[in-house]
């Protein structure tokens, strides 16, 4: 179940953003106290004041310049700590921080602890992950990115290990995958894809299959592709343990959602479920002379209803067609 939290977060996606942030120029490792931030604060001196930008959204010009001068380090180009437990006693203060270029630098220590250092820092994960969440939550690009970065190091670093916290880190990278900033976006679909790809499905399922009925079609739309990619990594026995006639409709109810995107998903995860059912059953890919009662077409119609049925059966019946003209 998610929690009270997560689903008042989901129900509060902001108004579009501006769509003109670039990726970031500049250096921004551990030497962030340089010539960067320096330059950011004479500006803040000599210009103070805020700008008005799309008639009426006010940014102050310090903090964009700021966030320009950022450079996200990939996972693969951090290097290792010098001192562990140092960095990991600064862990906690430093995320509190009102300062958000310590925030920033603590983020991306998270990061380097999770690579190099996860065991070290496993006990501290349910103090650390709402205070990433914060980060996720925070309007400043660079920190929101260096977030979503860190969700993904960690993800990849713990795995199903993460499955009592995952709800508020979910729902935020939902949201940020859903907005218009579009290297925002970018981010938290990447860090997406490596939650599917770590943490065990048979988990992961449960906490997804609620967003998929979310009232924002953008919301479904995402949460659709990381259920349909999170399916097949159960393999045939996973899915048969799961349920496939939990999934099947599943499935059905997405493929008339209002997004291409939860379409197609729909359809892939359609297509994936046929074939486990026909492995499963002994059935032939091919089309069958005639239908039996365990066939693929005599079990999509007892589990859905009439039209349902027919929307899935037109999907498969379609690639299955294809299949046997292009063999």
């Amino acid at each position: 179940m998610m929690s009270g939290n997560a689903l008042r977060d989901l129900n509060t996606l902001p108004a579009s953003e501006r769509k003109n942030d670039s990726s970031s120029k500049g250096n921004f490792t551990k030497t962030c106290n340089g010539n960067t931030i320096e330059n950011v604060e004479e500006l803040q001196k000599k210009n103070p004041s805020s700008v008005c930008i799309n008639g009426g959204e006010t940014i102050n010009a310090a903090v964009e310049v700021a966030n320009s001068e950022v450079e996200y380090i990939e996972s693969e180009n951090l290097g290792d700590l010098e001192d562990v437990n140092t960095c990991l006693e600064k862990l906690l203060p430093g995320l509190e921080s009102k300062d958000w270029v310590l925030v920033v630098e603590t983020l991306n220590n998270v990061r380097r602890l999770s690579i190099f250092h996860r065991e070290e820092m496993h006990s501290m994960l349910g103090d650390l992950i709402p205070l990433v969440v914060k980060s996720l939550k925070n309007p400043r690009s660079a920190v929101c990115k260096t977030a979503i970065m860190t969700s993904a190091d960690i993800f990849s670093a713990y795995n199903d290990d993460l499955i009592e916290f995952l709800d508020p880190l979910l729902v935020q990278l939902l949201l940020k995958s859903s907005q218009d900033k579009r290297f925002v976006c970018e981010a938290a679909e990447r860090a997406l894809e490596v939650m599917t790809t770590s943490v065990f499905p048979m988990s992961l399922l449960p906490k997804l299959q609620p967003y998929l009925k979310n009232r924002n079609p953008r919301i479904r739309a995402k949460a659709s592709m990381c259920f349909s990619r999170s399916v097949p990594r159960l393999g045939v026995e996973g899915i048969q343990e799961y349920g496939i006639d939990k999934l099947i409709q599943v499935a059905a109810s997405q493929l008339s959602d209002q997004l291409p995107e939860s379409r197609e998903a729909a359809r892939t995860l359609l297509l994936e479920l046929q074939t486990v059912y026909e492995k499963s059953n002994g059935l032939s890919t091919t089309i069958p002379e005639q239908p039996e009662m365990n066939s693929w077409e005599h079990f999509c119609q007892s589990k859905l209803s009439p039209l349902s049925a027919q929307a899935v059966l037109r999907v498969t019946n379609i690639a299955r067609e294809g299949l046997v003209i292009g063999s």
